[in-house]
């Protein structure tokens, strides 16, 4: 599976094009939709699932500097469920997201998603000037090769990745789905 594909499963569902279009629409400075709106199409897709995984919630992800309050990100999530009620939008600027995480400040949207704890997750899609793009600092290999693997930030937080891969039952969901802490 390449990178096309992923973004062809993403347009597959309209209801996901929707969402972008929605995502779209606000503007955001470096806007996107990250983690399981990508992640879960992928590794239900390579387990023949043929009803989607239902997501905890739509993580829309921004990078604006020069904003870091909580209450711009809920009118964010208003705006979001107000065109598209009854899904689980949640909307964080990451360049304050370091400060939660106990990181250096983030430098741009790369360089935050690169401080998400799982390589699958550390991704991210959206409506450009020139179609879709997927955004993944680590490449794709992990996510379509089935490996949960930490990003560097994991490896820093190894209880809180191993947490997560519990807590959150990927493996219980996707039986392929291989942890690894390499």
């Amino acid at each position: 599976m390449t990178r096309d594909d992923v973004l062809r499963l993403i347009e597959a569902a309209p209801w996901r094009v929707a969402a972008l279009e929605a995502v779209r629409a606000l503007d955001l400075p470096d806007g996107w939709i990250g983690a399981g709106f990508v992640r879960a199409p992928v590794l239900d897709a390579l387990h023949g699932y043929d009803r989607p995984t239902p997501l905890d919630d739509i993580d829309v992800i921004y990078f604006d500097p020069r904003q870091h309050s909580v209450a711009l990100d809920m009118h964010w999530e208003n705006v979001l469920q107000m065109r598209m009620p009854g899904l689980p939008w949640s909307v964080h600027n990451q360049a304050r997201m370091h400060m939660r995480n106990g990181d250096t400040p983030y430098r741009d949207m790369v360089d935050a998603l690169s401080h998400w704890l799982e390589t699958p997750t550390a991704v991210a899609v959206r409506i450009g000037a020139a179609g879709s793009e997927l955004l993944a600092p680590f490449g794709i290999d992990d996510l379509v090769g089935l490996t949960l693997r930490p990003t560097p930030a994991g490896r820093r937080k190894p209880t809180q990745f191993r947490e997560r891969a519990v807590s959150k039952g990927w493996a219980a969901r996707w039986s392929n789905l291989r942890l690894t802490m390499d």
